[in-house]
């Protein structure tokens, strides 16, 4: 599986010669690369897929657990071990933080994926059962019922959760970390306040969406409460889960692709408010008609979270210089607001999902925009990390050896700029996370309904374990 050492250093060699190529003329302004990293994403009808463009959103996946494919026959993951170094020792040494993985309930009860995760991570990120439809018991069209709740002294009527989804992954985590002290899995939190997949029902009177939409002192509260229960359930004092999850994601995704600014309810014109769920346009921007959702979700989360929870904002395409601007923003609004629990906001870091192909975004747009981020939050990660195909790939054996050596070469620049910008006294680089495990369970294998995925039909090849088990090329520029 592995090449031979010589060839390896010289193509580690080549392309770290050709990133100080690229980083040597690039500034803090971005000028001159801003084109190449601001593609739409697929849901801009207008634009349609564009063969460089990055994908609209992972996170564009619904249904129970229908999108999780049967793994393929393979070796065990702990059989490489004596011979692979570990991913999460080499990251930790190189980076000084933890590495994760996305996985979901189906891909976890794949035992070879479990090994993955508890071989070669040392975190992971739920992908799907901690959003609000997953929360809602994927009820998307009507509310799945009411009970009543209480918030600051006034009794309200509340949407019935569903935690068994979550709590199956977290379980299994638990009970790992409970044989296994010395080699915890901690958690990340996904997402809390995000336009796609939250029911529409969620934002109208008496949870109807044929009803008008509620104003916004009841949307906060709706919001305080929703916020307020998965932190206190998650992440509190009295929860069996406390302590196992080290951040969560805030908010996710705000910004538009086509505007540079706040995400709104007019982004596509061919999706209906009405629509169970949505792809591109925000509920909650027509409810709050401007970004003060999002200032009191970081309010909210403050109020409720432990101190050590880090929280995050969450965005693709975060290297586009259009959409940075926005981003950043955001961060200095949310920043500006910061405060005491149950006074001000609190937030850790910025995460850069990290949804990149083989030319999008430059070394120069990605140093550009770790920079401008550190420069407002300080910490930075990538959460969602992975690489779409190049167009010359088909799938096939022929064509397979060479894409996973053009995809290693890729995944060594990108590395080798996060352990030098991580260098520098006012960046922190606190988080690597992939987004996926093997890659015939990555969510560029398929096209949701809500948006992103893959757009092309082209098969993909985008994480660090192929679909047999095994540690691609790619593995050995972080480890080597």
């Amino acid at each position: 599986m592995r090449d031979g050492w010589k060839k390896r250093f010289l193509s580690v060699l080549t392309a770290l010669v050709l990133a100080g190529t690229f980083l040597s003329g690039c500034g803090g302004s971005g000028d001159g690369s801003r084109e190449s990293g601001s593609q739409s994403g697929p849901e801009d009808a207008s634009q349609g897929a564009q063969e460089t463009a990055q994908p609209q959103s992972p996170d564009g996946q619904e249904g129970e657990d229908g999108q999780e494919t049967e793994g393929g026959q393979g070796a065990d993951a702990s059989q490489g071990t004596e011979e692979t170094p570990l991913l999460k020792d080499a990251i930790m040494e190189n980076l000084g933080c933890r590495v994760g993985a996305a996985v979901t309930l189906g891909e976890i009860q794949d035992e070879k994926i479990w090994d993955i995760v508890t071989t070669y991570f040392s975190a992971i990120t739920i992908g799907n059962e901690l959003k609000p439809d997953a929360m809602f018991g994927y009820s998307n069209g009507r509310c799945p019922g009411t009970e009543e709740a209480e918030l600051d002294g006034e009794t309200i009527v509340v949407p019935k959760l569903d935690y068994s989804r979550a709590e199956a992954i977290l379980d299994k985590v638990l009970a790992w970390n409970q044989e296994h002290p010395d080699d915890e899995i901690k958690v990340r939190g996904h997402v809390l306040v995000w336009h796609s997949q939250t029911p529409e029902w969620f934002f109208h009177v008496d949870y109807d969406k044929n009803k008008d939409y509620v104003d916004k002192d009841t949307m906060n509260k709706r919001l305080e409460w929703y916020i307020r229960t998965m932190l206190t359930h998650f992440t509190g004092e009295d929860s069996k889960y406390k302590g196992m999850f080290y951040g969560w994601d805030v908010v996710n995704e705000a910004i538009s692709d086509g505007t540079g600014t706040y995400r709104s309810d007019a982004e596509n014109p061919n999706e209906e408010l009405s629509q169970d769920t949505h792809g591109s346009n925000s509920s909650w921007w027509h409810v709050y008609q401007s970004n003060e959702y999002i200032i009191n979700a970081f309010l909210y989360a403050n109020k409720y979270a432990p101190e050590d929870l880090e929280l995050y904002y969450n965005d693709y395409n975060e290297c586009s210089y259009n959409k940075q601007q926005g981003i950043l923003a955001l961060l200095r609004a949310v920043k500006e607001k910061e405060g005491a629990p149950g006074e001000g906001t609190r937030i850790s870091g910025m995460g850069m999902q990290g949804h990149y192909n083989m030319s999008s975004p430059t070394i120069g747009e990605l140093n550009t925009a770790i920079r401008s981020y550190a420069e407002v939050v300080g910490n930075v990660q990538l959460t969602e990390l992975d690489m779409k195909s190049s167009d010359s790939y088909d799938g096939s054996e022929e064509t397979k050896a060479e894409e996973y050596e053009k995809q290693a070469d890729r995944y060594g620049v990108i590395y080798w700029v996060l352990k030098n910008t991580n260098k520098e006294d006012s960046i922190h680089i606190s988080g690597l996370t992939f987004w996926g495990t093997a890659d015939h369970y990555s969510w560029l294998q398929s096209r949701s309904d809500v948006g992103g995925g893959n757009t092309d039909g082209l098969p993909e090849c985008p994480l660090l374990f192929d679909e047999n088990y095994q540690p691609k090329p790619a593995y050995y520029r972080f480890v080597e």
